[in-house]
């Protein structure tokens, strides 16, 4: 996650799909039909990044589970307006791959998204960006705090637990029998 900047005006609403064939505006999200611009992320934020897309996918190509995805990765978590989310990392099972359509954005949600904290983020928009995951059939939120060295894995917006360096994450149901030591994810 990256902290929110001012966007250009905009006076009328735009669809996920207008902003998939809009020219690369850089990090943005859509949020209700409105195109809000994000700061790029930081150094620390992109290694965390790569550490959680380097051990989620040697797992899940070892089990032939499905697809990692990283770099802001739009999911559509409403319609009508429609808000199109950027997630940092997600994982999605070759049963929901198959689910997807043509779309530019994700229109099947993954079964994990892992958020990467910036400096500057704001918990209320953490929160309710969780909420509209979950929403959305996500299984698992896993939310990382570089300046803490912790994982918060959510299991609905609710259902919280903290792992710090000294904690090994699990994958759970949904990645079963993935487990790393939460240190080396921000080595």
């Amino acid at each position: 996650m990256s902290t929110e900047v001012a966007a250009p005006p905009h006076t009328e609403l735009i669809t996920g799909e207008e902003l998939a064939r809009m020219a690369d505006m850089g990090r943005s999200e859509l949020i209700e039909g409105r195109l809000i611009m994000l700061s790029p992320t930081r150094r620390v934020h992109g290694k965390v990044e790569g550490h959680f897309y380097s051990a989620i996918t040697a797992f899940a190509v070892r089990q032939n589970l499905g697809e990692v995805m990283v770099g802001e990765v739009g999911i559509y978590t409403h319609r009508n307006p429609d808000t199109v989310r950027g997630a940092d990392v997600l994982f999605m099972s070759h049963a929901r791959l198959a689910q997807l359509g043509e779309a530019a954005f994700l229109e099947v949600a993954p079964e994990l998204v892992v958020e990467v904290l910036s400096p500057d983020d704001r918990w209320s928009e953490v929160r309710q960006k969780i909420r509209e995951y979950f929403a959305v059939g996500v299984l698992l939120v896993w939310v990382a705090d570089p300046e803490e060295r912790s994982v918060h894995t959510y299991r609905s917006p609710t259902d919280v637990s903290v792992f710090t360096a000294e904690d090994t994450l699990r994958g759970e149901e949904v990645l079963p029998g993935f487990s790393v030591p939460v240190a080396r994810l921000f080595e």
